[in-house]
């Protein structure tokens, strides 16, 4: 009978740990391995194709110098919205909302749009540069900790209803962009629709000194809090009764996820559905509930999906940056496909 119990204990193998059986565990081994394969394979064919001197040359590795600035913008985005999307899913115990539903975008939205309608084409090339990249992020960030501070404290603590008005205030600022945008002539119209678009050619080489420290700081103080997020994907009570200040980290979190989602929208623009679409895989191909391990699953995976679109938004359509265009058709389509698997948000 003891050699029977034995047995059956070894045929499941289950455990307490990160993965739930010793198959779960090499599994997420040969992800991650494949992952990074498709990682460095994209970043090479990125650097590689259409590259008109041979491979390993002199001229080679100056041209792909040129292309380097875009493949970093791509590895900034894929760290900053996968990270920040599973942190705020987390916290916020719901896997279909993003960060995005906190206004970022359409702050992004409107910023551009005032500068076109009350300066014109002119004053929205004026205004380019380090100053006003470090003032767009800068203001997302202090919105976003007003919001948090007021919502977060006092009778406003709760979650629910800084999630609803995160939602309205996204949506007033879209239809103040829509109002204005109405009353631009054809070909002002025309230079800022480019500009709404998530594209990668919109980041400025100027940029990255500062939006590297930027996203690697808060990146890795989220991976750093990723036992604490472990804790607080258990809920708010059993948090507490873990002794963790669940409200305390619950602001910290947030804040981090703000520098991120701010950076990475004024540095490309709009990615509405990338985190989504990231998350959603990472979810599905670590298979585990630690963050340890699904953080690095979601920026592997966020790289490999913009490098993708971008190659194939160069190469096929000849709309080169313009990866938001493929995102927003994939992620669009595989949220109504998880929404109509759940039958609730």
């Amino acid at each position: 009978m003891g050699s029977a119990v034995a047995a059956s204990a070894g045929t499941t193998s289950r455990s307490a740990g990160a993965f739930a059986s010793a198959r779960a565990r090499r599994r997420y081994v040969v992800v991650v391995a494949v992952l990074l394969v498709l990682v460095a394979g994209s970043g090479f064919g990125l650097l590689a194709w259409g590259n008109p001197m041979p491979v390993g040359s002199a001229g080679f590795w100056r041209i792909a110098q040129h292309r380097a600035t875009s493949l970093t913008v791509i590895a900034l985005v894929a760290v900053a919205q996968a990270v920040a999307t599973v942190s705020f899913q987390t916290v916020t115990h719901n896997r279909i909302i993003t960060p995005s539903i906190m206004g970022f975008e359409s702050l992004y939205r409107v910023v551009q749009t005032t500068t076109v309608y009350l300066f014109g084409i002119a004053g929205l090339v004026a205004i380019q540069g380090v100053g006003q990249f470090a003032l767009q992020v800068a203001i997302m960030v202090a919105l976003a900790l007003a919001l948090y501070g007021w919502l977060l404290s006092g009778r406003y603590g709760n979650l629910q209803i800084m999630l609803l008005v995160g939602i309205v205030i996204g949506g007033g600022l879209g239809a103040i962009s829509t109002f204005m945008q109405r009353l631009l002539t054809p070909s002002e119209f025309d230079v800022l629709a480019a500009r709404l678009f998530g594209n990668v050619s919109n980041a400025d080489p100027a940029y990255l000194p500062l939006a590297i420290p930027l996203v690697v700081a808060a990146s890795a103080l989220l991976w750093l809090r990723a036992r604490r997020l472990n804790v607080m994907a258990l809920g708010p009570e059993t948090a507490r009764s873990l002794g963790l200040d669940h409200r305390r980290e619950l602001f910290v979190v947030l804040f981090l996820v703000a520098v991120l989602m701010a950076t990475s929208t004024a540095l490309v623009g709009p990615m509405t559905f990338l985190g989504f679409l990231v998350a959603t895989l990472a979810y599905q191909f670590a298979d585990t509930h630690d963050h340890r391990l699904i953080l690095p699953v979601a920026v592997l995976t966020a790289f490999t999906v913009l490098a993708g679109a971008y190659f194939v938004m160069k190469n096929v359509f000849y709309a080169q940056g313009m990866v938001s265009i493929l995102i927003e058709v994939v992620g669009g389509t595989v949220f109504l496909l998880v929404i109509l698997r759940k039958g609730r948000l």
